[in-house]
């Protein structure tokens, strides 16, 4: 029997291909995780906790640190617009704006959280690929730290935003004002 004999031996068969889900937020295909519980409407329980376990390291540190929760919230609001709840307001997109464009503290763009609801439109349409999702940051968590990866990824989920982008800045606008 030769080494490839061996290896086809032990490869794993067809049908023991792990289950995968497509996230109904930002279409990421994921593994099924057997019991986890879906933390987040919007996404699949597998993208809620794939979140969940890449910005582990920034909540714990959020509290001792003010530049830790400004990037735990950027990701969140990245998170949060990818997996908009058809018919919600547009908050999270809002808040990219205010980070993005308007350049206001992640902090004050999640205190202005009341204000930003009301204001947010709520869009007919929503970006139909995302250029990012937080499956490609965890992949790349190995080769680029998370602060650079939770920017770009911001900025790409902004990006994608751009056919409302004349809606969502002027909420963001509203929100400032109010």
């Amino acid at each position: 029997m030769s080494d490839a004999d061996t290896r086809a031996d032990t490869a794993p068969s067809p049908e023991a291909a792990p289950e995968t889900t497509r996230c109904p937020g930002c279409g990421a295909v994921l593994v099924v995780v057997p019991g986890l519980a879906n933390t987040h409407v919007g996404a699949s329980a597998s993208c809620a906790g794939l979140f969940q376990v890449t910005v582990r390291g920034l909540r714990e540190e959020a509290a001792q640190d003010v530049s830790t929760a400004a990037l735990l919230q950027l990701a969140t609001d990245a998170y949060d617009a990818q997996h908009l709840p058809e018919g919600e307001p547009a908050a999270a997109p809002v808040r990219l704006c205010l980070e993005l464009e308007r350049a206001v503290d992640a902090g004050r763009a999640a205190a202005l959280g009341d204000r930003v609801a009301e204001v947010a439109p709520r869009l007919q349409t929503r970006p139909g690929r995302w250029t990012t999702t937080v499956a490609d940051l965890a992949a790349d968590l190995d080769v680029v730290d998370l602060p650079t990866l939770v920017h770009a990824w911001a900025d790409a989920v902004w990006t994608d935003w751009a056919p409302a982008h004349p809606a969502l800045r002027a909420a963001a606008d509203r929100a400032l004002l109010g």
